[in-house]
């Protein structure tokens, strides 16, 4: 018999708990060790139940969402973190996502995507609800007009992984923030070189420079 994965609830409304509650309660692997309803002493209650992932809202009184996973980098994790907020800015995205969060959940999609999200999370994999996954994907890809500057046409998902190559992501970064394996990104990589005419990364970076797609 497979272990249970704990689950430790934080939000500020009661009504989301108990929503949340209902729905992990239909999954037999789901155990719920604990909530609570803001972020004081949040982290000591989470490992003190040994919670194996904390589903965290970052708007809460007393302490945020984002003051607790600033300490949890300091103090080092206890248990993977997946933010859930009614926000979708890319900013607070990228913030977390650096703080050592494991997934992002938009609470608008948090009863539908919730047990996916702990299942992918739990299986060692970043989980970012889809609208969240456009948000990067937009911000990256400047609605393709940035196919108009180039000397060769380039797919969207090309262009995103030069701008990263040419921002010095290794190839596991890349993979983390485009939700691909870091084989698929060492092909791109090889086809862009292939396909721009270039020897190799520094290539790519001096084509990425001519043309506009990061900064100098």
């Amino acid at each position: 018999m497979e272990p249970k994965i704990k689950i430790y609830l934080a939000d500020d409304h009661q009504v989301l708990i108990d929503g949340m509650l209902a729905v992990l309660k239909t999954n037999a692997l789901f155990e719920v060790v604990g909530h609570a309803l803001n972020g004081e002493d949040i982290i000591e209650k989470v490992c003190a139940v040994k919670a194996d992932i904390l589903i965290m809202d970052i708007n809460m009184p007393i302490r945020d969402g984002i003051e607790v996973l600033k300490e949890f980098s300091v103090k080092g994790y206890c248990c993977k973190v997946i933010v859930l907020s009614s926000y979708d800015d890319y900013k607070l995205v990228k913030e977390v996502i650096k703080l050592g969060a494991s997934g992002y959940l938009s609470k608008e999609c948090a009863g539908e995507n919730i047990i996916e999200a702990i299942t992918t999370v739990a299986n060692g994999t970043p989980y970012y609800s889809q609208n969240i996954r456009d948000k990067i994907v937009n911000s990256m890809t400047n609605n393709g007009d940035s196919n108009s500057m180039l000397g060769v046409p380039l797919t969207n998902r090309e262009i995103e992984i030069l701008k990263l190559i040419s921002q010095e992501y290794s190839g596991k970064e890349i993979g983390e923030e485009l939700f691909i394996s870091a084989s698929t990104v060492e092909t791109h990589r090889k086809n862009l070189i292939k396909k721009l005419n270039v020897k190799n990364t520094i290539g790519l970076v001096k084509y990425a420079l001519k043309h506009n797609l990061i900064n100098p």
